[in-house]
Parts: structure tokens; C-alpha cells; sequence
């Protein structure tokens, strides 16, 4: 069967990556992808959000399943779309990817079908989302309700921080339309954790949990980036922890989504914060976690083609979702002035030496092919995974990968997994 992957970052590099893995698959096409998955995959000009370009390249190459990595093209009704031309594709339609398109939206689900979240209140006036700061004090969290590429929630620890918060989104408009609508609301303590499940509107099967670290610096300071990196399993979602969330927030969503006359049929991402009195979800997200996938993909078992066909199809009672016992840990490496200005075409060097190294991949995200070398293209450039039996073992073995790359002005975090090594500490 041939394949559509859409999207070109390092998430669509382990789509395609897990994808051809798959001995049912013959081609993968990827649009627009980058140059790493050029190397084993056949790379289309057409952008991801280009939603007719792409109905015609999958109907041109005859593609027989599309799965789709962003979460841009799915707001914008890719799915629907293909549907409505008799194309099979993986994803929520654009009026269940409101899920992650619209942050008033999902809070307001959590609110009517009980999913515990942070306490939050929605305003369109910057002067009385200001007001309402005043009363709750800081610390507080302030959210663009669009889509904001990961960079739309602003953790606020003092209340001059808050308030310039609602000045960028609202009214200096950084965030364009996604701050027509703010969400502020309370800010939770504990530690994040990320569980995406593939569903197909009735059965829900979870992949391992897994652990982001979205500031840009070690310990977790300076402003958020799309990711600085991830690891699976998390031990912080114990077996009891897994069990409230299936319960609590992932069944709930699903369901309460079908009593709205929505089929939620895709990947539902709970970002969550586990704080002392269990797992609230910060967030939901309508796709594959972007660094998450580069560690849980890695992880799992079996045929995710046979997987995402059976959630398409309505029947993934009928699947097993297996994963490995062992860990992964990804470290991304991101441009210089990363998540701010940065600049593209560094010549990478190193990349060779690193695919020689048993149980490590290097996942391809802002990358591109000039004059015969690999270069810098985007903000996060690569993501290293590295799989071993533990996360020890894991974290050595990605870092050690990490230390034989190089491009000028490359930066990483050197703390990826380190809350897992606390907890496995405890135990």
C-alpha cells in the first residue's frame, strides 16, 4: 500500500519512520517533509496546510491511508475533506480537532463533563481578563484560545508578567487570531506528563506515557519552545495514575465529544499535570506529540499501519497495542535564538558517525538538502532517541549520540529525563 505522511518535521519523520515498518507498506510519500525523511521516503512540494494540494497529490499518487502530524491542517478540515472525496485518512475532523484548536472550547468540555482541569474564566476584553488577574493574583496562566504552535500558554509568576501576557495575545496580536479569546486560569503544581491515545470514537488504546520539557533551558527556565525534548515511559504515571486518567479524562473526552454529535476519531494527546490530588489536564491536543512521538513511536510494538487502519475503520477493539519493556529518550536540538529570531542554512556535520550507533535515530525536524549537504531549516532541527533497557541507559546513550553532532550555534537541553531518574530513585 502507499502511504501519505503530512507535515515535515520530526514527529512526520517518526511517522514515516515507524510507517515503513510496516510490511503491508510499499511507499511512503511525505508532504512537504524534510531531509531526513527524504532519505527514505519520497518527498512532495506541497505544504501542510495546502488542504487541495494535497487531496490532489493523494489522489494522483492513488494513496491509500493519510495520516496527518500537524495539528494546523486538521483545524482546517483536512480530514473532512478527503472523507468527503472517499480518501481514507487518520485524524479528527475540524470540528473535533476544536479540541486543540480552541482552548475555550476544550475547557468548557472539561467543565460540563467533569474532567478535572485548572479553575478558569474566558475573556474577549483585555481590560477585564486584566481585572480578574488582579483578584486571583499570580502565579496564573494565560492562554490564547487558538492555535498558537506550542507557544500560546504563558505561565505568569508575577502579576506585571500576567498582564503582558494579555497585552501580547490580545492586543499587540502576537499570536494573530488565536487571541481574539484568552483563558485565564489557575496555575497547577506538580509534573507534567503527556498521554496520547488512538481512538476511534468508541475504544481507546493508550501508547506509554510520556514526559515533554517545553522550556527552552535546563531546570525548566526561559520561555516555552515547541519542546526541548521527551522520554517513555514516565514513571511519574504509575499503573494507578494511568487508571484515573483512562477514567477520568480520556473516556470522558471521548464520550462527552460523541454526546455533543462529534466522533472523535484520531489521536487525543492529554497534557497533563499530576499534582497531589491526581492528574489534571492542562491541555488536549488533536495529534501525535511533537517530541513525544520520537520516544513513544520508537517504543512501540507491532504495526502502527494495522493500528491507525482499524481506528479508521471503527473496529480498534479488534487491535492490540503492544509496547516495548524498555525506555527511550529524545534530546532536540534546536538553532541558535531558539524559540526566538534564529538563522537557517548551518551546514549539520556529525550525522554519519551517529547512524552508525546500534538503538539510535536521528529524527530530522527543521532540516533541508542544499548543495549536496544537510542544513539548518527551522527552529528545532533534530531530535536524537536513543533505546536502551532503562532510562539511565537511555539518557547515556541519546547524549552521547547528541555530543558527535554539530552546527553553528546549536543548543540543547542537558536535563532531559532527569525527573524520571528521581522517581526511579524513590523507588
Amino acid at each position: 500500500m502507499k502511504v501519505l505522511v503530512v507535515g515535515g518535521g520530526g514527529r512526520e519523520h517518526a511517522l514515516v519512520w515507524k510507517v515503513l515498518r510496516s510490511p503491508q507498506v510499499d511507499e511512503v510519500i511525505a508532504a512537504p517533509g524534510n531531509a531526513g525523511i527524504g532519505e527514505v521516503a519520497r518527498c512532495a512540494e506541497v505544504k501542510a496546510e495546502d488542504i487541495e494540494g494535497l487531496l490532489r497529490l493523494a489522489q494522483d499518487e492513488k494513496v491509500d491511508l493519510t495520516i496527518v502530524g500537524p495539528e494546523a491542517p486538521l483545524a482546517l478540515g483536512i480530514v473532512d475533506r478527503f472523507q468527503g472525496a472517499g480518501l481514507r485518512i487518520f485524524g479528527p475532523t475540524e470540528e473535533a480537532a476544536k479540541i486543540e484548536s480552541s482552548k475555550v472550547f476544550a475547557k468548557e468540555l472539561m467543565a460540563k463533563y467533569g474532567i478535572p482541569t485548572a479553575e478558569f474564566q474566558v475573556f474577549d476584553n483585555p481590560q477585564k481578563a486584566r481585572e480578574y488577574i488582579r483578584k486571583m493574583g499570580a502565579p496564573i496562566v494565560v492562554k490564547a484560545d487558538g492555535l498558537a504552535a506550542g507557544k500560546g500558554s504563558i505561565v505568569c509568576g508575577t502579576l506585571e508578567e500576567a498582564y503582558r501576557a494579555v497585552e501580547r495575545i490580545m492586543e499587540e496580536r502576537e499570536f494573530g487570531d488565536a487571541g481574539d479569546l484568552v483563558v485565564v486560569e489557575e496555575c497547577l503544581v506538580g509534573e507534567e506528563a503527556s498521554i496520547l491515545a488512538i481512538t476511534d470514537g468508541e475504544a481507546i488504546k493508550p501508547l506509554l506515557p510520556s514526559q515533554d520539557h517545553k522550556p527552552v533551558y535546563d531546570g525548566d527556565k526561559g520561555p516555552n519552545t515547541g519542546g526541548m525534548g521527551a522520554y517513555a515511559p514516565a514513571p511519574v504515571v504509575t499503573g494507578e495514575v494511568a487508571e484515573v486518567v483512562m477514567k477520568r479524562v480520556l473516556r470522558p473526552a471521548i464520550e462527552g465529544m460523541a454526546k455533543e454529535g462529534i466522533l472523535y476519531r484520531g489521536v487525543l494527546y492529554a497534557g497533563l499535570m499530576i499534582t497531589e490530588e491526581g492528574p489534571r489536564v492542562l491541555e488536549f491536543n488533536c495529534r501525535f506529540g511533537d517530541p513525544e512521538s520520537q520516544a513513544v513511536l520508537p517504543l512501540l510494538e507491532g504495526d502502527l499501519v494495522e493500528i491507525l487502519e482499524a481506528a479508521v475503520e471503527g473496529r480498534l477493539r479488534e487491535v492490540e497495542v503492544r509496547n516495548s519493556d524498555g525506555a527511550a529518550v529524545c534530546v532536540v536540538l534546536a538553532s541558535g535564538g531558539y524559540p526566538g529570531k534564529y538563522e537557517k542554512g548551518k551546514v549539520i556535520e556529525g550525522l554519519e558517525e551517529v547512524e552508525t550507533m546500534s538503538d539510535v535515530v536521528v529524527f530530522h525536524a527543521g532540516t533541508a538538502r542544499r548543495d549536496g549537504e544537510i542544513v539548518t531549516d527551522g527552529g528545532r532541527v533534530l531530535g536524537v532517541t536513543a533505546v536502551a533497557p532503562d532510562i539511565p541507559k537511555a539518557i547515556e546513550r541519546a547524549y552521547e549520540a547528541v555530543g558527535k553532532v554539530r552546527f553553528e550555534g546549536m543548543h540543547y537541553r542537558r536535563d532531559i529525563g532527569q525527573k524520571a531518574l528521581r522517581h526511579l530513585g524513590e523507588r
